[in-house]
C-alpha cells in the first residue's frame, strides 16, 4: 500500500498538476486543511532538485495567502466558522489567556509556530480573533512559512539523493511519522496553552 501511495506521489511530483496541487494544499493547510504541503514539497523537490527552490516559493505565497483567509475566519466568521474551529482544537476556555499572551509575545507566537509541526492555521485564525495588527501578521506569516519551506527545500536541493534512497526504502516508516508529527502538532496545540 506504502509503495503504491509513494509511487502515486512521485508521478504527481511530476506532472504538469503538480505545482496547483501543491498550491492548493499550502493554502489550505494555513487556513483549515490539516495535511501540511511538506507531502507534496518533497517528492517534488526531490524529483526535479532545481526546482525547488521554486516550489518553496510557491509554498510561500500560498501559504501566505491562506494564512490572510485564516485570519479572516477568525476576525470575520468567528461567530460561526472561527468559534467552531478555535474549540475543535481545545482553544475556546483559553481565549483570555492567549489575548493577554498575544498582546506581548504574538509576533513570537507567529514566527515560532509557523516552523513548528503545530496546524499554522491555529496562528492565523486566532489571529484574526484577536485581533493582531495585520499588516504585521502578513511579514511575519511569510517571514516564518518562507524560512520553512526554503529551508526545506535547501536541505532537499542539497542532500536530495540519499534523502530520496532513503525515502524508497522507508517510505512507510516516513508516512507513519508524518502522522505521529500531524497528530501531535494538533495535540501539542490543544495543550500548550
Amino acid at each position: 500500500m506504502f509503495k503504491r501511495l509513494y509511487d502515486w506521489t512521485l508521478r504527481l511530483a511530476e506532472s504538469p498538476r503538480a505545482t496547483w496541487a501543491l498550491a492548493i494544499i499550502a493554502f489550505a493547510e494555513s487556513s483549515f486543511f490539516p495535511i501540511p504541503p511538506d507531502v507534496i514539497l518533497v517528492p517534488m523537490s526531490l524529483a526535479q532538485p532545481k526546482k525547488a527552490l521554486h516550489y518553496a516559493f510557491i509554498c510561500t505565497v500560498a501559504s501566505v495567502l491562506g494564512g490572510i483567509l485564516g485570519y479572516y475566519i477568525g476576525a470575520g466568521l468567528y461567530d460561526s466558522v472561527g468559534k467552531w474551529l478555535i474549540g475543535l482544537y481545545g482553544y475556546a476556555e483559553k481565549m483570555d489567556a492567549l489575548k493577554a499572551f498575544y498582546d506581548k509575545w504574538g509576533w513570537a507566537f507567529i514566527l515560532v509556530k509557523g516552523l513548528t509541526p503545530i496546524p499554522f492555521k491555529l496562528v492565523t485564525i486566532v489571529s484574526g480573533v484577536l485581533g493582531y495588527n495585520f499588516p504585521l501578521f502578513v511579514l511575519l506569516a511569510a517571514i516564518t512559512r518562507g524560512a520553512r519551506f526554503f529551508l526545506l527545500a535547501g536541505l532537499l536541493t542539497k542532500f536530495g539523493e540519499p534523502i530520496k534512497a532513503l525515502l524508497e526504502r522507508h517510505f512507510a516508516t516516513f508516512m507513519i511519522l508524518l502522522v505521529v508529527i500531524i497528530v501531535g502538532g494538533f495535540w501539542a496545540a490543544a495543550h500548550m496553552l
